[in-house]
């Protein structure tokens, strides 16, 4: 019978954090499949455990089929991340998803998640939300990926590293404008723990004049539906125009008026009285 893939969640800091479910899954397991064998070796040692290892890292996903292989020839594997949930912005998923096409049995062990810890403190409505991860590197896939959440209304979630901060903060600022209110979750669950709460425009002020330190979760508000309805809604031009190529379609001026005025905050009065003029 082929084993069990567990997908095992370890502390994103405080290792007082860790279920007891966590220590024991590690115990039972044949094999750990790890993002780097270096820091969970380190967990290992917290908890007194000696278990064979093996990379999964992005540079290192060739090791995947062995791992699947082995699961399938009916051993047990734990696979962890760094720290918080694995395969949530991690190449694991990869590892999961090939689990699921081949029939292995697939088991979460839970446990702290930066991304919903980050969320719960941050102040920041939090009924729906969108988990973005690290934004691309690259200028052009970035500009793209900010423009793209432009008129995104649920709360999102970025992760980033200390030295690419002040760059990050700069780009949203410009995207979303220096009065969106974000807040700066860093070094969660350990000793310099800090959230704080403000506007994009205070927080690329702040680390102009501060080094930053730490790993990030920006937690940023989503668009206003409201506001973000006014800026979108097309003028009353358009809409005339609108009604009247539906007009130079065979449609009667009144039709023609009542549909192009859905959806736009004019009338089909306002909208008729222009389209015959």
């Amino acid at each position: 019978m082929p084993g069990t893939l567990y997908l095992v969640a370890t502390p994103i800091g405080n290792l007082d954090d860790m279920p007891p479910r966590v220590a024991a899954t590690f115990g039972a397991a044949d094999f750990i499949a790890a993002e780097d064998t270096r820091v969970t070796l380190r967990l290992l040692n917290h908890l007194g455990l000696k278990k064979p290892m093996v990379s999964y890292y992005e540079h290192a996903l060739h090791h995947g089929e062995a791992i699947l292989q082995r699961i399938e020839a009916g051993e047990n594997c734990a696979l962890c991340s760094d720290a918080g949930m694995p395969c949530i912005s991690d190449p694991g998923e990869q590892i999961v998803k090939e689990a699921h096409a081949r029939g292995i049995k697939v088991v979460p062990v839970p446990a702290a998640s930066a991304c919903v810890t980050a969320l719960a403190a941050s102040g920041q409505p939090t009924a729906r939300f969108v988990f973005e991860g690290f934004l691309p590197v690259p200028k052009r896939e970035r500009r793209e990926r900010l423009d793209f959440l432009q008129k995104e209304t649920r709360t999102m979630i970025f992760y980033e590293a200390p030295h690419k901060l002040r760059g990050t903060l700069d780009d949203l600022a410009v995207t979303f404008g220096t009065d969106r209110s974000v807040s700066l979750c860093r070094e969660l669950t350990k000793l310099h723990e800090e959230i704080k709460k403000t506007t994009l425009g205070e927080a690329v002020a702040f680390y102009r004049e501060n080094d930053p330190r730490g790993e990030y979760v920006l937690v940023l508000a989503g668009a206003d539906p409201a506001r973000l309805a006014v800026e979108t809604a097309p003028t009353l031009e358009e809409a005339v125009a609108a009604a009247r190529t539906l007009q130079a379609g065979g449609m009667p001026p009144s039709a023609a008026a009542k549909q192009a005025a859905a959806g736009t905050p004019f009338s089909k009065g306002q909208i008729y009285k222009e389209l015959i003029k």
